[in-house]
């Protein structure tokens, strides 16, 4: 024999739910201690709880059951322990507001009237939550939060912040695209190569060569000084003899004979052709198909320069990659960067701590972007941490305006880790042009011309774009570029 019975069945239920179990007076201890475990199931599971679970008074359970189930309650409740629990301690509370309205009231007044005030209770409360809680839902593990806590966050001037940016990301579906694609665990079998990203998937693969082409006296790097009659190219110390009351009659007799000292500068013109001769690598017969779905390593500029509509893509970018994170169960690694020693490193999946990725979203959407730009820290941290077994098989993201460089150590760096482990560097340009420092540190730039019309709470319908490119550095200095910003440059995802 059991002594403890029913008060046992305490142990099963949430500390907060005893008081209001033991003092209720609607229904039988008994009935009423055993049931509330499988209530606080249901409506976790989403579902409405069993009719028979009436805690031996059907005639006052009944009208709150039906009004639990108008209300959508189970479905909101759904993954969120907080709100079940809290969904049962107000069901109790409102049964036992039933014998203080008697006997002013009839019993089956007292239920009605304690019905009603329950619906508007939680219709007031849960007005717009659909809504929120599916967002709350892909951002976060909801099952830590306590209610207060749960209440917190949906008041919270950041959570007003991450509402704005998952409307703006329904206009930002290619940057959704990109981020849900980052990684290297799966294979893309709708996708074709990435090599050949414009051929027939089953075209063969065909071994490339660089071929070197110099083109003398085509704007492009000094090679040193030489004679000729080329004015445009004529050093300073000779075009002062032009207006000497002697020396311009040596000017224009050395002109006569192309002997003027002026600038040779020579352009390489990089290209890569068909090599019969070469054999296709191992690696690119064995890939069939690239690598896609994986962790993912975020480095996100926050420096001044990216206030405005940069400043909210960036934020919206890393809401994208919480959700996909949260949704896949992949690693996912915030690395914000601004000037020298701005620096932070926060983990926006972790699995010993699911409030962890909340938590640094909203540290991240409470900031202003200000101060100076130092990208070789969080590109350094970023290769480090690759070098780990978790990270091994993530991507690197890099959200800024394109406005830094980077120190030839740290291109070595990123290039070690590429030949070595694979890893590949996907760029999203929130500006008008690509920098030697961006175009060096990515393999792929995905370029947001329209960004402007991103700077207000409503994202305009069309924005003025200065430029027709954002390959500028590209286009008019192509001898400026590595080969590795030049292969970056020509393959530009966005490129119109």
């Amino acid at each position: 024999m059991n002594l403890d019975a029913p008060y046992d069945r305490l142990e099963a239920l949430p500390r907060t739910l005893w008081l209001p179990a033991l003092v209720c007076s609607a229904g039988r201890s008994e009935a009423r201690l055993a049931q509330l475990r499988p209530w606080a199931e249901a409506l976790e599971r989403g579902e409405l709880p069993a009719a028979a679970l009436d805690f031996a008074d059907p005639e006052a359970l009944a009208p709150l059951r039906a009004c639990i189930g108008a209300l959508g309650l189970p479905a909101l409740a759904r993954g969120v322990p907080a709100l079940a629990e809290q969904v049962l301690r107000t069901l109790l509370w409102h049964l036992d507001r039933i014998v203080d309205h008697q006997p002013a009231l009839s019993r089956a007044e007292a239920i009605t009237r304690a019905a009603g005030e329950f619906h508007a209770e939680w219709q007031v409360q849960t007005s717009g939550w659909e809504e929120q809680l599916a967002l709350l839902r892909d951002l976060g593990d909801l099952a830590t939060l306590r209610w207060d806590e749960l209440r917190g966050r949906l008041a919270a001037r950041e959570w007003q912040e991450a509402r704005r940016l998952a409307a703006l990301l329904e206009h930002l579906q290619p940057l959704a695209a990109l981020i849900e694609r980052l990684g290297r665990s799966e294979h893309a079998p709708d996708a074709p190569p990435a090599e050949a990203p414009h051929a027939s998937p089953a075209a063969p693969r065909v071994p490339l060569a660089e071929r070197v082409t110099r083109l003398p006296d085509a704007p492009g790097e000094l090679r040193g000084i030489r004679h000729s009659g080329r004015l445009e190219r004529m050093l300073g110390s000779e075009a002062m003899q032009i207006r000497h009351p002697v020396l311009h009659k040596l000017w224009r007799a050395r002109l006569a004979e192309s002997r003027l000292l002026t600038y040779e500068s020579e352009a390489l013109l990089v290209e890569r052709v068909p090599d019969p001769s070469g054999r296709t690598p191992a690696a690119a017969r064995d890939e069939a198909q690239p690598l896609q779905r994986g962790p993912m390593i975020l480095a996100v500029d926050t420096s001044g320069s990216m206030r405005g509509a940069p400043e909210n893509i960036a934020k919206a970018a890393v809401l994208q990659a919480l959700r996909v994170a949260q949704r896949e169960r992949r690693g996912c690694l915030l690395i914000a960067f601004g000037g020298p020693g701005e620096l932070v490193e926060r983990e926006l999946r972790d699995e010993r701590d699911p409030a962890a990725g909340l938590d640094a979203l909203f540290e991240l959407l409470g900031q202003s972007f200000d101060g100076g730009t130092d990208v070789q820290a969080p590109i350094e941290r970023a290769v480090a941490r690759v070098h780990e077994a978790r990270w091994r098989s993530a991507d690197l993201l890099i959200v800024s305006d394109g406005e830094f460089g980077c120190t030839p150590a740290t291109l070595a760096a990123l290039d070690d880790a590429r030949r070595t482990l694979g890893l590949r560097v996907q760029g999203i340009l929130v500006g008008d042009r690509e920098t030697l420092g961006l175009l060096d540190s990515c393999d792929e730039v995905f370029w947001l011309r329209d960004w402007r019309r991103y700077g207000d709470a409503v994202p305009q319908r069309e924005a003025f774009v200065p430029v027709h490119t954002a390959s500028l550095t590209a286009l008019y200095f192509p001898n400026a570029l590595r080969p590795h910003a030049a292969a970056t440059a020509a393959r530009r995802p966005g490129k119109p």
